[in-house]
């Protein structure tokens, strides 16, 4: 479960980050109030540590279930 919401939050920083790449629009701060709101920090804070959680991906070694 946590690897889900971990990668959600990634795939939220991508898209925020795709935004602000192509037409310089960061959509978290324009939700939360700016880049300095306390809550746009927390999810700033929050993406960051999802990144980090899924590079662990990268390096788990995975056994198939078959259902």
């Amino acid at each position: 479960m946590l690897d889900r919401i971990a990668l959600l939050l990634v795939i939220i920083g991508a898209v925020n980050w795709g935004l602000i790449g192509i037409f310089q629009f960061d959509l978290v701060a324009s939700i939360f109030g700016g880049q300095a709101a306390t809550i746009s920090r927390v999810i700033y804070t929050l993406v960051g540590a999802a990144g980090l959680w899924c590079t662990t991906l990268l390096f788990r070694d995975r056994v198939a279930v078959k259902d």
